[in-house]
């Protein structure tokens, strides 16, 4: 026997009184207190809103310039408020708590046609059988919806008159929602005042439609049986362990009691616990008189439980609320005068008060340990059941996690890993409290796991990746007068650091030393540093690690270098040098366990020893800080480059003097293989006479100026050659320059002071974490190869590269703590959260969240943004929460994750603090979808591609050379590329327009779409009105009858989106054979493309364009042909998935049987369709 919907704890509804989340229903008074339009308001929720850039040079974001610790310092500080409710109530969990608000009544925002919006007090009616509606101009019989005419409840806004209405865009998603009802499927469209409220009135509503006129009895007669029978379980067991007579009417000691709570929710503070339980005795007391109570206080409120407790509730995560009739603040004050209030007590009533009794636990429990933002998506996967059996986790596993290959079996291993009852783990039912342990587990990590383990190619070229990089390694505090230490070594090879570096100066008695010449840090024996490092050297990882060794030392001691490398790291130093004609460097895979020395080499010597050019990186540090203390100045502030302060020229940044030369020893020049250190003077040079294993390192000011005037030729430069860059001399601090201003021009190598933590170092931690943290990243394809365009400016999208839609929506914190450096503040916080976008500059944005006011213990935000990703390769995501009332600091903490590694789905995200380190149960609960990625559907922009004509449809454009054998050639692609574009587009825009009319969100997918129609083909008999043919190679749906004009227009709109489907699957195969041909013909001219260009009478600039163009035309074949191949994976991915559905659904003509049978996973549903040659997946 099943456990029954419903739950029969009493608790009193929780409304949101004042929220000024995002929607229409913003009131009055909330309006009043705020007059500025915050980023979380209605009117900035598009993407990209209330984003900044600097006016020069390359964009960088607010969040993105900012104090060393991470703050946003000197930033104007907008917010959007959300007021706390009434602190009495209690919390949603159950649909009796969702319809007794019901019945209460709310007010909206009506949502007409026309821009249209009316506020209306919407309640349900005493007998559950109808709502209305005040005020209204209809006579009062008819300003109300009876409960069995509602069709459907559609979150979101996904109906015509929210689409086709001009406040679109100032309508928060995530308050808006449909009631659908009568013969004619009208809509109700509205919006409520906060998320919150909107989900108690869908769950209400569709729980009534479920039960219809057995609605009260099933709420009177039913209860949460297994959370309640578990609870009374672990009750009885720790009343025995707890050793004192009396059995469970005596009940157990609140110490035991505490220790319960906090086995399942360890975030809550044991105080809060405590005062919780002695909260509830006031209550009781002041309702039935002195001596009704039986909860006392407690000696040492964080007295450890012992292991039993543990063993018997086991661990997870829960959620914690705000005190029944007190804040955070007053709580802490009320807790100490509730211990005397309880010590007086103690004394009255015999010490036999410290006791709980069961109601008293499992109230507590209830309050401390519900999370109604989990038990708002369990019911929306379980019917408004009070639990998921293992169908429903299948459904929401596959739909909304993005899991393949999932089957009955594995729901049944999830209830049995999570499921806390021994009831539920037997019926194979998930529990709230299960489903609550499953989403705060590593199973839900937003973190794939594949990412966990290298998981790219390494086997290309060294200069085809990024490489983890570690500058002035062995400080560990500033640059001019901190100390150096071994400590400096380990950390950054820990971290998985691929590349250290070694300022060697001669030293006493004849031995090296490291540390930065010209300053006051601290020297280091050069031989401890190599100990370290052969120690340490492939601790984190296999792949090679290159040693950048700046040598200073005088011939004697170069010497004593010599012997303690060969002695030290012996055949682990890498002495082959590269064969003749060899383009490129090896791979990583070929140099595991190698040791790469990047320094001075001689060529053409023949003595013991020659001259080259002194690297001191030290030495500039002091001229600068000299000329900056003298007054010249540096031309580019804060940054350090070879000279030339406002110049615009490259070459002038190169350093003016006459670079210092030293002597150097020949067998320790020997054994500088690949990385030879060679200076920079301009890429036209470079490109001329440098060698593949010969590296420039570039300082800060140089790299960034390249960057910002030939950012084209710096990526094609790093395609062939490895470079480095190194922080400005004028960051004393040890502070970091931003990593991806240089990763977007493919610079290998970028140079990060490993002991400033900060957004610098959140974002090289997070980047190389991508390939099981070994230390290198395989870089955009884009960059790679030999013949693309790509220019690391780019504001735009990126040629042949589809761009993507990030859907990302913050639902909730959990145990966020106060700012480490705040001050007298207490322990309460305001946090909102900021999602940041890092990237191309086309890429960066960023969005931040209401703020919740005084709570840091689950604070709920329900806001949803979009974000567009033009070059996914190389975009990160951040999340940072800040305390909006801070006093001395506002960084609570942060999360960032490189795009490739996200998860779909609902997903919990473990917090870090300022220096990295995972933050104590700090969570924050999000769901995650994008474009392309299972579970995640096709996002699109509404009004721009959906109903798009034809002729007003952007194609992708070829670029005219100017030489006119090779336009020829492009030309023939017109015609070719205009058919791939349409064919991949009718597809997706049909996909579009079907998902419009199946009425959910712009992230669902196909299976979503069809699970949606389910509920809406039911005709009045219980039949469905319309079936899917499964039985060809493309569904078709087929009326079961007359059908109402809503239900044709789907019929219709699937049919063309079949159709579009067909045309793709039939036809690209030829499309994509034409079009790779044409690339092929004009790559014949790539070799000679220069002579030709100067035979055709192009000069200088002229050529060069050509050049570029050329490139320009092949990337956009190549990327054509891959976005066509890509088309046809998801064509037969969606048929997979319309499939699946209507199984599932029981909407398969004449296989309806087979959705009652144990059911199958998707990916092993057999495709009828032969796959072609080419695009198969």
């Amino acid at each position: 026997m099943k456990p029954s919907p419903g739950n029969g704890v009493s608790l009193e509804t929780h409304r949101e009184d004042l929220l000024s989340n995002g929607g229409c229903g913003m009131s009055d008074t909330v309006t009043a207190v705020q007059p500025e339009t915050g980023p979380g308001s209605p009117m900035t929720d598009k993407p990209g809103a209330g984003e900044t850039t600097d006016a020069k040079g390359i964009p960088r974001r607010s969040s993105i310039i900012k104090a060393k610790d991470g703050s946003r310092a000197g930033r104007e500080r907008k917010k959007t408020v959300s007021f706390s409710s009434s602190l009495s109530e209690r919390k949603i969990s159950s649909a009796a708590d969702c319809i007794s608000a019901m019945m209460e009544g709310t007010e909206f925002r009506k949502v007409r046609s026309n821009s249209r919006v009316y506020q209306r007090y919407y309640l349900l009616e005493s007998g559950l059988q109808a709502l209305r509606w005040e005020p209204s101009k209809k006579e009062s019989d008819k300003a109300r919806i009876a409960v069995p005419s509602i069709r459907e409840v559609r979150t979101g806004r996904n109906t015509e008159t929210f689409r086709t209405n001009g406040v679109y865009d100032q309508i928060s998603e995530d308050c808006a929602f449909s009631i659908i009802y009568g013969e004619t499927y009208e809509a109700l469209d509205l919006v409520a005042n906060s998320a919150e409220v909107a989900n108690v009135w869908v769950t209400g509503l569709r729980y009534l439609i479920l039960y219809g006129k057995h609605a009260i009895d099933m709420m009177a007669s039913s209860e949460d049986s297994l959370r309640l029978a578990w609870l009374a379980e672990t009750f009885s067991s720790m009343v025995v362990s707890d050793g004192q007579g009396g059995g469970e009417e005596v009940g157990i000691s609140l110490r035991s009691a505490v220790g319960l709570i906090r086995s399942v929710n360890p975030g809550v503070r044991s105080e809060k616990v405590e005062h919780r339980f002695k909260e509830l005795h006031r209550v009781k007391e002041r309702m039935n008189g002195p001596g009704t109570s039986g909860v006392g206080t407690v000696a040492g409120a964080e007295a450890k439980v012992g292991a039993s407790v543990v063993t018997v509730i086991g661990s997870g995560a829960g959620d914690v609320d705000r005190a029944p009739a007190v804040t955070e603040a007053e709580e802490r004050d009320g807790g100490e005068s509730g211990a005397g209030t309880g010590a007086n007590a103690d004394n009255r009533r015999g010490g036999i008060e410290d006791r709980v009794t069961k109601e008293e636990f499992i109230e507590v429990f209830h309050d401390l340990c519900t999370r109604p933002e989990i038990y708002f998506l369990l019911v929306q996967f379980s019917s408004n059941k009070e639990y998921l059996d293992t169908k429903d986790l299948m459904r929401f596993l596959e739909v909304e996690q993005g899991m393949a290959q999932v089957t009955e079996d594995t729901s049944l291993e999830l209830i049995q890993s999570h499921e806390p009852s021994e009831e539920g783990r037997r019926q194979g039912c998930l529990s709230l409290d299960g489903f609550t342990r499953y989403l705060t587990s590593l199973e839900c990590h937003l973190f794939d796991s594949e990412h966990s383990q290298v998981c790219q190619d390494m086997s290309q070229p060294l200069s085809h990746y990024y490489i983890n990089s570690s500058h002035n390694t062995y400080l560990i505090e500033d640059q001019f007068r901190g100390p150096a230490d071994i400590t400096g070594y380990i950390r950054a090879l820990k971290m998985g650091c691929r590349c250290v570096e070694v300022d060697v100066w001669d030293g006493p008695s004849d031995e090296p030393v490291v540390y930065t010449g010209h300053t006051l840090t601290s020297p280091v024996k050069f031989h401890c540093v190599l100990d370290v490092i052969g120690r340490f050297a492939f601790e984190a990882s296999e792949f090679p690690l290159i040693l950048c060794v700046e040598n200073h030392c005088s011939p004697c001691q170069q010497r004593v270098m010599l012997q303690h490398l060969r002695k030290i790291l012996g055949e682990r130093l890498y002495t082959e040098p590269l064969r003749e004609g060899e383009g490129y460097l090896p791979s990583p895979n070929a140099l595991r366990g190698k040791i790469l020395l990047k320094g001075q080499k001689l060529e053409g010597c023949g003595g013991a020893e020659g001259d080259v050019t002194d690297e001191d990186e030290g030495a500039e540090m002091c001229q600068r800080m000299k000329a900056g203390n003298s007054g010249e100045g540096e031309g580019e502030g804060g940054q350090k480059g070879g000279g030339g302060g406002g110049t615009s020229s490259i070459k002038s940044l190169t350093p003016p003097t006459t670079p210092k030369r030293f002597q150097l020893l020949k067998e320790l020049s020997d054994l500088v293989t690949l990385c030879k250190s060679v200076r920079f003077t301009d890429f036209q040079m470079s490109f001329s006479i440098q060698k593949p294993w010969e590296l420039c390192s570039f300082n800060e000011t140089l790299a960034v100026r390249c960057a910002s005037e030939r950012p084209g030729d710096f990526v094609n430069y790093n395609k062939r050659f490895l470079s480095r860059v190194y922080p400005s001399a004028m960051r004393i601090d040890s502070s970091n320059m931003n990593p991806q201003d240089l990763w977007k021009c493919g610079c290998q190598i970028v140079a990060l002071n490993y002991q400033t933590p900060g957004l610098m170092m959140d974002l090289n931690i997070a980047w190389f974490r991508q390939n099981g943290n070994c230390g290198y990243v395989l870089r955009p394809a884009i960059m790679r190869q030999e013949v693309s365009y790509f220019s690391a400016d780019t504001r735009d999208s990126v040629p042949g590269v589809s761009p993507q839609l990030l859907h990302v929506k913050v639902i909730s914190g959990q145990n966020l703590p106060r700012p480490r450096g705040s001050g007298a503040k207490g322990d309460v916080v305001d946090p909102y959260v900021y999602v940041e976008i890092h990237g191309i500059p086309a890429d960066c944005a960023e969005r931040r969240t209401r703020t919740v006011m005084q709570n840091g213990h689950n604070p709920i935000f329900d806001e949803s943004f979009e974000f567009q990703i033009n070059l996914p390769e190389l975009a990160m995501v951040r999340f940072v929460v800040l305390d909006d009332e801070f006093i001395g600091d506002e960084f609570i903490g942060q999360y960032t994750i490189p795009l490739e590694c996200l998860q779909p789905g609902y997903r919990h995200i473990p917090l870090q603090s300022l220096m990295g380190e995972d933050l104590p149960y700090a969570m924050l609960f999000i769901h995650v979808a994008l474009t392309n990625r299972r579970g995640g559907g096709k996002p699109y922009k509404r009004g721009l591609s959906v109903r798009k004509a034809r002729r007003g449809r952007d194609y992708a454009a070829l670029r005219d050379l100017g030489i006119k054998e090779v336009d020829e050639v492009f030309k023939m692609a017109g015609p070719q590329l205009k058919e791939a574009t349409d064919l991949r587009e009718n597809m997706q825009n049909s996909v579009a327009v079907f998902r419009e009319l199946c009425g959910v969100s712009a992230v669902a997918n196909l299976m979503q779409c069809v699970l949606a129609l389910g509920s809406r083909v039911v005709g009045a008999d219980g039949d469905p009105l319309m079936l899917f043919e499964l039985r060809e190679q493309y569904p078709s749906m087929e009326p079961q009858g007359p059908l109402p004009d809503v239900l044709r227009r789907v019929v219709s709109t699937y049919e063309t989106m079949i159709q579009a489907s067909r045309a793709v699957m039939e036809l690209s195969d030829g499309v994509y054979d034409r079009i790779l041909q044409i690339q092929t013909t004009a790559m014949k001219f790539h070799e000679t493309l220069h002579s030709i260009a100067v035979k055709e009478g192009l000069k200088d600039r002229k050529v060069t364009r050509a050049v570029e163009s050329f490139s320009w035309n092949i990337t956009i074949l190549k990327g054509q042909a891959d976005l066509l191949k890509r088309a046809m994976t998801e064509v037969q991915e969606n048929m997979k998935q319309v499939h699946y559905a209507a199984l599932t659904s029981n909407l398969s003509k004449g296989v309806t049987g087979e959705a009652t049978r144990p059911r199958r996973s998707l990916d092993t549903i057999q495709e009828r369709a032969t796959a072609p040659a080419r695009g198969s997946p």
